[in-house]
This record gives structure tokens, C-alpha cells and sequence, in this order.
């Protein structure tokens, strides 16, 4: 994980770290406001650099962050990161799967596409909720 954080990156992460399900940026704002935190803009700046250092992952579906669930090792090292959504409970479960990661690249390649992102979210429902 990225040791030198500024305090509103770390206050970010660690309020992400703590959460149960996906967080908005504007929960965000709402949890940190105690911490210092007035506008938007604040946590939108700790949210990219903490996405950029593969800490923390934007759920696109939800429009929300969770904290990455192996930040120490580096996401980029394990792929394409896949994410089960619970849609009762909310729970995200991350995963990496390197045939998919496969799969995927040589679709891209034989295509002679070069992709810049990938997000795979599945929504159902986790066990406990089933």
C-alpha cells in the first residue's frame, strides 16, 4: 500500500476500509465532515489519487468506491478486477479470474483493439441473501 498519503487520502481510505457496502462520494463528504472535509471537490481529489495508486476501485454501476481489497499487492499485478454486487445486502466481493484476464486480451488483440479500462461488475444476489 502507498505509505505517503495526505490526511484527506487517508481519512478517505480508511472511512472505505471501514464501510460494509460501496460508498458515494457524497456519503463520503457526509462521513468525513467531522474530519475537516467542506466540499466535493476534497474527496473527489483523494478518490483519484486513490484509484490511481490502485487503492480503491470505482464501482461504475453504483456510481460508488469501495476500498481494494488487496491494496498492498497492487491491483494492477492481478488483471482485470471483476466485482460481485449483492443488490439486498450490498455487499461487493472482488475477484480476479486470469482466464478471463485471457480470454479478454486475445478478443482485444484479434480485434486490434487497445483497451483502456475495464470494469466488470456482476449484480445478484451473495449467498447469505439467497
Amino acid at each position: 500500500m502507498k505509505t505517503d498519503l495526505t490526511k484527506n487520502q487517508a481519512l478517505v481510505f480508511g472511512a472505505l476500509q471501514q464501510a460494509h457496502s460501496p460508498l458515494s462520494a457524497y456519503t463520503l463528504l457526509d462521513k468525513l465532515r467531522d474530519d475537516g472535509f467542506r466540499a466535493p471537490l476534497q474527496v473527489y481529489r483523494a478518490l483519484d489519487k486513490l484509484v490511481e495508486f490502485g487503492m480503491v476501485h470505482r464501482l461504475e454501476s453504483l456510481n460508488a468506491f469501495v476500498a481494494c481489497a488487496h491494496p498492498h499487492e497492487g491491483c494492477a499485478s492481478h488483471g482485470i478486477v471483476a466485482f460481485m454486487i449483492c443488490d439486498k445486502c450490498g455487499g461487493v466481493t472482488e475477484f480476479h479470474d486470469h482466464s478471463v484476464d485471457h480470454r479478454l486480451a486475445d478478443v482485444t488483440q484479434h480485434r486490434q483493439f487497445k483497451p483502456r479500462k475495464t470494469t466488470i461488475e456482476i449484480r445478484g444476489e451473495c449467498k447469505a441473501c439467497h
